[in-house]
């Protein structure tokens, strides 16, 4: 399996359960790594044969920027469903987090993994070991 990333990805949203979470809008910080196969496109040099992370990001983006969920946990899915859904993307590992959310601490926030990992190639028997 190949695995296209985005790192970082910064958005404003509103996300929370107290009323002054409401009221503001927070950065959530996301990481995805996406599971596809980049063998056609690396062959062709073609960008429609390949996983864009340019649309993905924007899809995103966006997706987040006009949601009010009150669970971090719910964005995850939320964004998770998209993804799999609008690019047809058959695994992804996605972390969110909200920076400053707690004093104690820099970040919290939720990793989840979806989907089963593409497998590339002839699968090995365990005989041809």
């Amino acid at each position: 399996m190949d695995i296209v990333y985005i790192r970082e990805l910064s958005v404003d949203t509103v996300i929370g359960i107290f009323d002054w979470e409401r009221a503001h809008r927070q950065t959530v910080v996301m990481n995805l790594e996406l599971g596809t196969d980049i063998r056609a496109a690396a062959a062709t040099d073609d960008i429609s044969k390949t996983l864009n992370y340019k649309a993905v990001t924007e899809a995103v983006f966006a997706f987040v920027r006009s949601s009010e969920f009150l669970l971090i946990e719910t964005l995850a899915e939320r964004c998770a469903a998209l993804i799999m859904t609008e690019f047809e993307v058959p695994w992804l590992r996605l972390s969110i987090a909200k920076p400053g959310a707690m004093r104690q601490a820099n970040e919290v926030g939720v990793v989840i993994e979806r989907g089963t990992p593409l497998v590339i190639g002839a699968a090995v028997d365990a005989s041809d070991k």
